[in-house]
């Protein structure tokens, strides 16, 4: 049986921004908890971002942050597609040109939350998520 809209979760006024925003800073927060520093939050080139830049010792990621109120549109991981995923790295090559030092290690990591309404948020951090280099 298909998702109904029961399983979206309710309308979110002003769409999904603000939605995308807090799950941003859960994610932000997660990670640091964890012993990740935030060098990066929504590093631009062009129309083109990572969500978050961390570190941890010599690695850095470059996290991917997608947000979802219900599993009626599906896992919130399965929102990264290759088209993103490309932009991702196209964005990460800058960051590393501009800010890189000899030495790091570099991955891409994704981190999905789901925020059910009148639940607690669900945050599942993948480390390398997916590879390119």
């Amino acid at each position: 049986m298909p998702p109904g809209p029961a399983d979206r979760g309710p309308p979110r006024p002003g769409g999904n921004k603000p939605l995308g925003d807090r799950g941003e800073r859960l994610a932000a927060g997660f990670l640091a908890d964890r012993g990740w520093v935030i060098l990066h939050r929504n590093f631009r080139i062009g129309h083109r971002e990572i969500d978050l830049v961390a570190r941890r010792d010599e690695v850095v990621a470059f996290v991917e942050v997608k947000t979802r109120g219900g599993l009626g549109y599906g896992h919130p991981l399965e929102a990264i597609t290759r088209k993103k995923r490309r932009e991702i790295q196209q964005v990460a090559a800058a960051w590393i040109e501009a800010h890189g030092s000899p030495g790091d290690v570099y991955r891409f990591d994704a981190v999905a939350i789901l925020l059910p309404v009148g639940g607690a948020p669900v945050i599942e951090h993948v480390e390398d998520a997916w590879r390119v280099w």
